[in-house]
């Protein structure tokens, strides 16, 4: 009976943590079509912004070095009830900034959240994938793009339509009804067990080549997430002419995509081999970039 009852515990919770991953997506999904706004809203320069865009990502790379420290002292659960319910006012308090100062502050808090959320739960997928004896991870991420992908899209049609203050408070609204609706069934992180005493560092930095490699395959990764999060709006309006709507829905396609192969990519690894899939994956998203670089028309980038 107890087996059962976990079982079931577990599978609430691995909807629970889907949740979670679909509610962050879902933030940073309707800030993409923000970006663009700030500039003529506090007449700052695409320089600037870059900076301002900077401050949020050392916030998010700062919180992340010591939340693995919170998550051990205090369950992974509690940090991500917390970090996930922290999320909710951010994009209400970016878009109502009086000021630019107040505004890099509210950046760096906005990254802080989201980056301590973003461990708390993976940590959470994690533990329940030890619980249910399954792999739930890409699926988990493949909510966070589908998140990404409604953010964006409906983030966009309601800039276009009721302006972007109306869209940071409905964000809002709902990235706390699925917070909510999934803080009461996460489970709570079992703490590491350790077998025996780590031996000392001598080095600050690694010496595995393989792990160099890794680390470096893992950033070119990213680099294109980002450019497309930071930039695509503002490089679909300035250089071919969209407006808010059009301009936004470059991220919300670019997750979307994300989310099919990330729902797919259990399988497709597994039927291809992982390095097979690296290769070819690599090769299309360097030719997708390449294409929306290159396309003249919104439409055609965006695709």
């Amino acid at each position: 009976m107890q087996d059962v009852d976990a079982i079931g515990q577990a599978r609430r919770a691995r909807w629970a943590v889907s949740a979670m991953f679909l509610a962050n997506g879902f933030v940073m999904g309707a800030w993409a079509p923000q970006i663009p706004l700030l500039m003529p809203r506090h007449n700052v320069t695409e320089s600037v912004l870059g900076l301002l865009i900077l401050v949020l990502g050392i916030g998010a790379v700062s919180a992340m070095l010591f939340s693995g420290k919170l998550i051990a002292r205090f369950g992974g659960r509690v940090v991500l009830s917390v970090f996930s319910l922290a999320l909710i006012p951010v994009l209400p308090m970016v878009v109502f900034s009086p000021n630019l100062w107040v505004l890099a502050l509210f950046m760096a808090v906005f990254g802080a959240m989201a980056g301590c959320m973003d461990v708390a739960m993976n940590a959470q997928a994690v533990e329940v994938e030890r619980r249910l004896h399954r792999a739930i991870m890409s699926s988990s991420h493949g909510f966070w793009s589908l998140g990404g992908f409604f953010g964006g899209f409906a983030g966009s049609y309601v800039i276009e339509h009721l302006g972007s203050e109306v869209q940071s408070l409905i964000t809002a609204g709902i990235t706390a009804v699925l917070v909510f609706g999934a803080m009461p069934f996460l489970l709570p992180t079992a703490a590491p067990v350790v077998t025996e005493e780590a031996p000392p560092r001598t080095h600050l930095l690694p010496r595995d080549a393989g792990l160099w490699l890794l680390g470096f395959m893992a950033f070119f990764s990213m680099v294109p997430e980002g450019a497309v999060l930071d930039w695509a709006a503002i490089y679909l309006q300035k250089e071919l002419g969209s407006d808010v709507f059009r301009s936004g829905l470059a991220f919300a396609f670019f997750a979307g995509a994300m989310a099919v192969m990330r729902f797919a990519g259990d399988g497709v690894r597994n039927r291809f081999g992982a390095v097979r899939t690296l290769r070819v994956s690599g090769l299309i998203g360097a030719t997708g970039l390449m294409g929306g670089a290159l396309a003249p028309a919104d439409w055609i980038a965006i695709v």
